[in-house]
This record gives C-alpha cells, structure tokens and sequence, in this order.
C-alpha cells in the first residue's frame, strides 16, 4: 500500500510541474495587462514604472521562476487590479462557490443514485421510463439556457425567487454562508438548481446502468436463493457493488463543478471564484488568472489522488494490481 501511495504522489507532482509551465506561459502570452491598469494618456515614466512594478521587464523564464519560487510558500503574488494577496481574494470568493457545489452535487448525488436505482430495478415500468427520459433531457439542454429559463420563469414571471446575488448571509468562524439564512436559500436555490441538472442526469444513468449489470450477475440471484430480502440485497449487495463508480463519478464532478462554476455564477451573478476569474480576464489580471487554474489543477490532481486512495481500500484488487 506505501508503494501504490508513493508511486500516485510522484505522479501528481511531475503534473502539477508540467501544468504550471503550461498555464505560466499560456497566461502570459496573452495581451498586456499594463494597457488595462495605467490611463491611456499616461507617461512613458509612469508606464515604465508601473511595467518594472510589475515585473514584467524581466524575461519570462525569470518571471516563471520567482513565480515557482513564491508559490510553494504559498504566495501566489498581488492582484493587478485589486491590489491584494491572490490567495486573499481567491478565499474571500470561495465560501459562495464552495456551499453553491456542495449543495447541487451533494443534491444530485443522492437523488440521482436513488431514481437510477430505481430505474435499473424496475425497468419496464412507466416510472423508470419518464426518470430515463428526464434523464436525457438533463444531458441535452445547455446549462446556460436553462439558468435564463429558470430565471424568467420563477424570478420574473413568478416572482418567487429572486434572480440573482447572495442574499443575507451569516458568518461562522470567519466566515460568512449563506445557505444558513432563509434570503440566502431563497438566492441559492436556482443556481443549485441550474448547475445539479447535469449531474443529475449523469448520476441516474450511471447509477441505472450499473443496477442493471448487478442484478443479472451470480452474487444476486446466490442473494435471492438465501432468502435474502430485496431491501438487504439492495442494501448489502447492489449499493456496494456500484460504490467504486460512484465515488469516482462524484469526485471528478465535484472538482469540475467547484473549477468551472463559471456560467452558472455568471448568469446568477452569484459571487463566486467564477465570476472573479471572468472578471479577471476581461481586464488581463494574469495573476489571479494564474492562481486560479494552477489551484484548479491541483483540486483535480487531489481529487484523483484521493479517489485512488479510496479504490484501493474500497476493492483490495487494486492495491494488488498496483503494487505488482
């Protein structure tokens, strides 16, 4: 087991090298920041000194180096625009974003492994065809269209949820929720809403296929022979078996969600990491533009890591596999 963890840490650390070239001279060769922060009708001075305070007259392996060089202590360097700590304006966003994710992949999760079950228990009857059908619906529409729906809809037809912003929220140790009051789940509930669709319907056919596969395999009908009840071979039998896609399918989707939250945030204007790495585009704030997909690289490398981790002591074939 130390071998298989020492050989999948190794190889996160040679990705997140090779990431950190790739974004580093990505982001930098794209536009020229001191167009954004200075007036137009500044200087020559004062444009040479603001390009000097920002380090960019020095050449790009230099840049790169301190850049590496303050990151693994944990500095990330200023932002262009807000003039504060990176890592500082990245936290003060990341609650909003961080209880929106939860809220719809958790929401999904649980509610999608429970009508794909379903739907893979009792496939023919009309139930599981109309959760099947919703099921592609969720796949086909673009999350975006849907957002502007859902707003349209319940926010100004209706009038039953507002369209956008946070709401009122309230702060524990430090930091401030919004799910906590009833305003701020009156706000997070068409976001939620907007950005679980996806991963309900990918949950339910996954968790629908898998059921299927189960039922049909020797472990179940040896169950039914015992005397087993439905619900304990549900239970004991069916719900582990499907266990390792499961936590793999959640795991990636919570760190894609929680990386690329962007469009819902946008649309709700919700006050998220998304919306301050759109904002940070439109004006060529490179290092939050930086920090954010280097952090976004290193959420899905630990997330891979740990879903690994939790292969190997989830199936012990694995760990066999791996070691040998």
């Amino acid at each position: 087991m130390l071998g298989f963890v020492i050989q999948r840490f190794l190889q996160a650390v040679v990705v997140m090298a090779a990431m950190s070239v790739i974004v580093f001279v990505g982001v930098y060769a794209i536009g020229n920041p001191v167009d954004i922060v200075i007036p137009p009708d500044a200087t020559q001075a004062i444009r040479e000194e603001a390009i000097r305070r920002l380090g960019l007259d020095r050449p790009l392996w230099e840049q790169y180096w301190i850049f590496v060089s303050n990151a693994v202590q944990g500095d990330f360097g200023r932002s262009f625009v807000y003039n504060i700590p990176v890592l500082e304006l990245i936290a003060s966003r990341l609650p909003a974003t961080l209880e929106l994710v939860l809220i719809s992949v958790i929401s999904a999760t649980v509610l999608g492994v429970a009508l794909g079950v379903y739907a893979g228990y009792r496939p023919d009857s009309r139930i599981s065809k109309t959760i099947m059908a919703l099921s592609v619906l969720g796949f086909s529409v673009p999350s975006f269209w849907v957002g502007l729906i859902l707003i349209l809809t319940f926010a100004v037809s209706l009038g039953w949820l507002p369209a956008g912003g946070r709401g009122d929220t309230i702060e524990i140790f430090g930091i401030r929720w919004s799910f906590l009051t009833f305003d701020g789940l009156s706000h997070i509930a068409l976001p939620a809403i907007n950005l679980a669709l996806f991963k309900l319907a990918m949950m339910i056919r996954l968790a629908r296929a898998g059921t299927r596969e189960i039922m049909l395999t020797d472990t179940i009908k040896f169950a039914r022979a015992a005397g087993l009840s439905e619900a304990t071979i549900l239970r004991r039998h069916l719900l582990k078996m499907i266990s390792i896609p499961i936590v793999t399918v959640f795991g990636l989707e919570l760190g894609s969600t929680l990386a690329f939250a962007v469009v819902t945030e946008t649309i709700f204007s919700w006050p998220g990491v998304g919306k301050l790495i759109i904002d940070s585009i439109y004006v060529l704030d490179r290092p939050v533009m930086v920090a954010y997909l280097i952090l976004t690289a290193a959420l899905f490398v630990t997330i891979n890591f740990t879903v690994d981790l939790v292969f190997a002591l989830i199936d012990p074939r694995i760990r066999a596999r791996r070691a040998a």
